[in-house]
């Protein structure tokens, strides 16, 4: 079977017409199947919703509990229809799994988003036998080269004992990236109750329900708050609840920080190279690791993996989905 037959791209996104289900759709549909809970891969109304338990209710936590018609768990390989469909941990955030389409001897895995690097909030990486992987390219560029976790973070440490008068405010989104920046944080040894913004606060207690150690976490609304490191949405950077904290270190984690125009654009004083997704070399060794009959390119830098392609005599074709918006950075 032709896997253009198995999977297509259409308005609404990623089509399987034997499984009559949307993989990550952007808009509600009868049946999605979704890779992790972020809001541009995760969305609001569809009539039914297949993900792995910890997706399901993140989606539930950052939507209400009316966020589907009806909801599935996604264990086992399960048959949709036609098709035969798996999960497979991506390494992205809590949950987050790739997701295998199969189909008259054809695999399809959609990666969703994901990353090779260690991350001690949710499990690795799982390379999946294919013919066709579909990649993300959000840093599908040479430039983008990440270094190792533990560097940012020693340099963060290193800021917080050159400066211990200062607060040190570090900007990371609420879901996923802030609970790896404080989870490799305790991993370095840092034991200190550390203040996070109230919009992270439902999510890191879920992640603790889940057995991730983030430590002694305390709110950074309270008056009397002595924590020197606080954790909040970047969105808090641009309100008046910043204004709280006297002459702060204004810190962002994140794989755009590997781009100083980004961090001078955003008046970021710590810039952390601390990302959720693969850099150039993860995402060029994953293809090579996997050596699938063909790539499929859904949204970031397609041009730069279409040409590492071309070099690799790989087939490859851009899907053009718009509206992934990379929450995750």
């Amino acid at each position: 079977m032709r896997a253009d037959s198995i999977l297509f791209p259409t308005e609404a996104g990623l089509f399987c017409p034997e499984g009559g289900f949307h993989i990550d759709p952007l808009r509600p549909v009868e049946r999605a199947l979704i890779t992790h809970g972020h809001s541009d891969h995760a969305r609001f109304g569809h009539g039914a919703v297949m993900a792995t338990a910890e997706t399901l209710e993140i989606m539930r936590l950052r939507m209400g509990d009316g966020f589907a018609g009806a909801t599935q768990l996604a264990e086992a390989e399960t048959r949709i229809g036609g098709v035969t469909v798996g999960f497979h941990p991506a390494g992205h955030v809590l949950g987050s799994s790739q997701i295998s389409v199969e189909a008259g001897g054809c695999r399809i895995v959609v990666s969703g988003d994901y990353a090779r690097q260690p991350n001690p909030t949710c499990a690795p990486f799982q390379p999946v036998p294919c013919d066709v992987f579909v990649t993300e390219a959000t840093f599908g560029l040479p430039v983008f080269r990440f270094p190792e976790p533990s560097t940012q973070v020693a340099k963060l440490l290193a800021s917080m004992a050159e400066f211990p008068d200062r607060p040190h405010l570090v900007g990371a989104y609420a879901l996923g990236k802030a609970q790896h920046v404080i989870a490799l944080l305790r991993e370095a040894g840092y034991d200190a109750p550390i203040a996070i913004h109230g919009a992270l606060k439902a999510l890191c207690d879920f992640y603790t329900s889940r057995g991730i150690d983030l430590g002694a976490l305390v709110p950074a609304t309270a008056e009397d708050v002595a924590a020197q490191l606080v954790i909040a949405p970047p969105s808090a950077f641009a309100s008046p609840w910043v204004q709280r904290f006297r002459d702060p270190v204004i810190g962002f984690a994140s794989g755009w920080m590997a781009v100083r125009a980004r961090a001078r654009q955003r008046g970021v004083e710590l810039p952390l190279v601390i990302s959720d997704h693969v850099d150039w070399p993860a995402l060029t060794g994953t293809l090579a690791e996997l050596a699938p009959s063909e790539v499929w390119v859904t949204h970031g830098a397609e041009e730069g993996v279409m040409r590492w392609c071309e070099l690799a005599q790989i087939p490859a074709r851009p899907l053009r989905l718009v509206g992934y918006e990379d929450e995750a950075e």
